[in-house]
């Protein structure tokens, strides 16, 4: 499903979300300021939107992301060698939940809408911690719901609604943006959330809602 819709995928990302989601993705990667890590993972990478940031932002030595979506790293080894970051980020294809990578190896790990999409949550949740160095920091941005009116009815209305059609007009594909609600509306947010990261061995997590609950940003130490 990524592999189909990788051709339009950053460009429906900044429309679906009305260029929001870049603002996120700053507010994310600045929680990592000042830990300055040296060396980053950047799980379900994608088209490397959240490690390109990282790597502007945050200066590391290294970041390697990782996605099982073969067709989405190509476009992001494109767009790492335009910004002239090749040298920092490496894509990798691979399974988040069996990560090809040493104990405690990464100061920090982000993920940007990428957990969701686990098969296994704690499973990807327990494999990042593994390749975390001790007293490393996660970070992980992911689409939550509001809950409060009139933002709870909009925000459904345009998910279950509006969303799926623009994604299928432009990507062409049937399922993926008829997906993205699906797996929203399921997905354990807030406390719940905070309560897996503990249980896969985190501590210090933390829950920021964005823009009313439409997204959230979590934090976690090792």
């Amino acid at each position: 499903m990524f592999d189909n819709i990788a051709p339009n995928y950053d460009f429906l990302n900044r429309i679906l979300s009305l260029g929001i989601d870049i603002i996120w993705r700053k507010q994310a990667i600045n929680l990592l300021k000042d830990s300055q890590p040296k060396i980053m993972l950047d799980v379900a990478t994608g088209t490397a939107d959240f490690a390109l940031e990282a790597a502007k932002t945050l200066q590391p030595e290294k970041i390697v992301g990782v996605d099982i979506a073969n067709k989405m790293l190509e476009i992001g080894r494109v767009k790492v060698k335009r910004k002239h970051e090749q040298d920092v980020i490496t894509l990798v294809q691979g399974d988040s939940e069996a990560l090809d990578f040493e104990d405690n190896l990464f100061d920090a790990i982000t993920v940007a809408y990428g957990v969701r999409n686990f098969e296994h949550l704690e499973k990807g949740l327990a494999e990042m911690n593994r390749v975390l160095k001790p007293g490393g920091q996660l970070v992980v941005l992911e689409f939550s719901k509001p809950n409060k009116f009139p933002i709870k009815q909009l925000f459904n209305f345009y998910f279950q609604f509006v969303l799926p059609n623009i994604g299928k007009l432009i990507s062409k594909d049937t399922s993926a943006y008829t997906y993205l609600p699906e797996s929203v509306k399921h997905f354990p947010e807030g406390d719940a959330f905070l309560n897996i990261l503990t249980n896969t061995g985190y501590k210090q997590a933390q829950w920021i809602p964005q823009l009313f609950g439409i997204s959230s940003i979590y934090t976690a130490l090792k």
